[in-house]
């Protein structure tokens, strides 16, 4: 373990037992997972088969990026023993073995600005992406906050069947998104799977997380009783770029106070 993973490992259990905390119902049983950056090349990530409400260090693993990066470039297509062996080769620490969505954590883990990703299945989020109106959660904004913290453009990605064909078709849709808005998303929303928080923390990936859950819950009563009402785009823009609303995001993410 690098000594960087070592000083973070507190921090990732705590966030991940945070996140699976059954009151917040963002996840059960072995759903969802976590993942930090511990050096410029490396992360720890969630293994396999554990709980996120009963995480400790040993149920994280430190994987080498640059050969997952490799992996997702150059690998074969949805081969399994090549995957079981990138994840034994790449695991530079733990007894664990990563999980299949560690494939993903690499892809948004190559990202500016991300530490911190966060991975759930909350039920109002989810209840969307199992619906005909999932695109609805990326039409507009429908409150300040929810652009102050998920910013104004999420992604949303069609069902891929998880590993290297889910992480290779979210590469190239974060490129397209990147080169359409001219910044990463905070928030990946993946159809009939789950939401992927990509921070600059581990605070403020819970904070988003906590912000797709409301932004759900809000999206699904408007819906019940009419149908939604998004900000215009010359409001979304102006929250977006406020002095004073900036400062709340910086704060929301854990950075200053």
């Amino acid at each position: 373990m690098t000594d960087t993973a070592h000083s973070r490992i507190a921090e990732i259990v705590d966030l991940t037992r945070r996140a699976g905390d059954p009151e917040r119902e963002f996840a059960i049983l072995a759903e969802g997972n976590t993942s930090l950056r511990t050096a410029d090349d490396r992360m720890l990530v969630k293994a396999t088969g554990t709980s996120m409400s009963e995480a400790g260090p040993e149920s994280f693993v430190e994987v080498d990026l640059p050969s997952y990066w490799a992996a997702i470039d150059e690998g074969p297509e949805g081969d399994d023993e090549f995957v079981r062996e990138l994840f034994s080769r790449a695991t530079t620490w733990g007894r664990g073995r990563p999980s299949v969505e560690s494939v993903l954590h690499a892809v948004c883990q190559r990202l500016d600005g991300v530490d911190a990703v966060l991975h759930t299945h909350p039920v109002p989020v989810n209840a969307l992406l199992c619906s005909d109106r999932a695109d609805l959660l990326i039409e507009g904004s429908l409150f300040p906050d929810q652009i102050v913290v998920m910013g104004r453009h999420p992604l949303m990605v069609p069902y891929i069947d998880p590993g290297l064909p889910l992480a290779r078709a979210v590469s190239n849709a974060l490129r397209e998104h990147i080169d359409r808005h001219g910044e990463r998303p905070r928030v990946i929303y993946l159809r009939n799977h789950g939401v992927f928080a990509l921070a600059g923390s581990a605070e403020e990936a819970l904070s988003i997380t906590q912000m797709t859950v409301k932004c759900a819950e809000v999206l699904g009563a408007a819906l019940s009783i009419g149908g939604p009402v998004f900000l215009s785009d010359a409001h979304a823009s102006r929250i977006d770029t406020r002095p004073d609303e900036l400062l709340r995001r910086t704060m929301l993410a854990g950075e200053i106070g």
